[in-house]
């Protein structure tokens, strides 16, 4: 979709993109705030979810969270919530004809919640039904315990439920208070933006209720420590075993590095004809596997994860360990890249069908306030180059923040055995 972006940096002191698709039916609305976990102490985890989930419903205008979402939902509208380490964003999408009462509804709940007791234990249980919930994924289990071999901050489900009881409504009025001011709001509207509504958008975020007092909370410096052994989870009901392969950058790499990687982990997993996968079901080793990358305020992570039987295992890591060495030798070809970068940009144009694909292409603002360059990426995926790609394998490589992990029943011996066999690939590449 063709569209235009503007910052806007208002006297109250949010900021925020307004994204103008012109002629769209449909307008998308994200409000962020700084108001994870990060921000509370390690018994009270759960009290940035347990807000989140209370903030849409009794305010000043609806005496019942029924009652405000019946409004808010009457001609079709969504609305939802998401919490995480470092963020809570409350998400909105009606149709263009409602787009201003819809998010009228909006900036009510977020400025004027009541937080009462009887909702706070309604949504006490639901929390704790969703916990439970969350706790049979697999691959959420494992990555948060990897995170916690890291020494990042994390809790698992589990843990979670546990500290749940430590949580109080007075816990979730005061993180609010604490977290939910103007300066530390961010936003970004998209839909058909005229000049008209661009201005009454302005009027209406100047206009929140909210304190003025303050700044945008800080990222915390989250630097992972060198770890030696394997994590493991033993859970004797799954017979395959989940893994994960997790390598970090004690930095955060530029957006050059950072295309080259994303590209990298295409031509390794993100294709069935990809290098890993690819070759992993023409032998019937996999059914799937990723990759991928994220930063944080001071490091890079990069990942693989699949689940693989215990006979396949070794197999499937010897794929693994030759076709990243190739790459770290140059042994790609100019073809390989050419039909990688082909399918990004594919890709990239399937990701932007819908106003909210679109606005979900600026969310890094919500990281580091920087807007990107939309138009650019086309010319960015063209732009790299196999001496980039080279270059930021070997780097990864070359760092001892990495380690891996296991979620099943095959032993600690067996984990730490799959463990030594990706530890070549990195001590062969020092």
């Amino acid at each position: 979709m063709k569209h235009k972006v503007s910052e806007v940096k208002l006297k109250n002191g949010a900021r925020g993109l307004l994204v103008n698709v012109p002629s769209a039916t449909v307008m998308n609305f994200d409000i962020n705030f700084r108001a994870g976990e990060y921000l509370v102490k390690s018994e009270k985890f759960e009290v940035p979810h347990l807000m989140e989930h209370v903030l849409l419903g009794a305010n000043k205008k609806f005496p019942k969270a029924r009652d405000f979402q019946a409004e808010l939902e009457k001609n079709g509208a969504y609305s939802n919530a998401s919490t995480g380490i470092y963020e809570i964003t409350y998400e909105a999408e009606c149709a263009d004809f409602e787009w201003d009462r819809v998010l009228d509804l909006m900036i009510t709940a977020i400025s004027k919640p009541l937080f009462l007791e009887s909702e706070f234990q309604a949504e006490y249980g639901n929390v704790q039904e969703e916990m439970a919930q969350r706790s049979n994924n697999h691959y959420r289990r494992l990555s948060l315990e990897m995170r916690k071999h890291f020494g990042l901050i994390a809790k698992t489900d589990s843990e979670r439920l546990k500290l749940m009881k430590n949580v109080k409504v007075d816990d979730v009025r005061r993180h609010y208070k604490k977290t939910h001011s103007t300066p530390n709001m961010r936003f970004i509207i998209a839909g058909n933006i005229t000049p008209a509504r661009h201005q009454k958008l302005v009027d209406m975020l100047e206009a929140i209720e909210l304190p003025k007092e303050g700044e945008r909370i800080l990222l915390p410096d989250e630097m992972p420590k060198v770890v030696s052994e394997p994590a493991y989870v033993s859970n004797s009901s799954v017979e395959n075993i989940y893994f994960n392969i997790d390598v970090f950058l004690p930095r955060k790499i530029k957006n050059s590095e950072r295309d080259a990687l994303d590209l990298l982990n295409l031509m390794l997993t993100g294709t069935l004809s990809s290098k890993i996968l690819g070759a992993a079901r023409e032998r019937g080793l996999v059914y799937s596997m990723d990759s991928g990358s994220y930063l944080s305020k001071v490091a890079t992570n990069w990942w693989f994860g699949a689940q693989v039987s215990e006979k396949n295992a070794p197999a499937l890591y010897d794929i693994i360990i030759s076709e990243i060495q190739k790459v770290a030798k140059g042994d790609i070809s100019d073809e390989e890249i050419h039909d990688a970068k082909q399918y990004a940009l594919g890709r990239f144009q399937r990701s932007a069908q819908t106003v909210h694909g679109v606005a979900a292409g600026y969310y890094k603002y919500f990281f580091d306030d920087k807007v990107e360059d939309y138009y650019r990426v086309p010319a960015r995926i063209k732009a790299i180059t196999k001496e980039e790609i080279v270059k930021i394998t070997n780097q990864m490589l070359k760092s001892e923040l990495w380690s891996s992990g296991y979620l099943g029943s095959l032993g600690v011996k067996n984990a730490r055995n799959m463990h030594q066999q990706i530890a070549t690939l990195f001590t062969d590449n020092k």
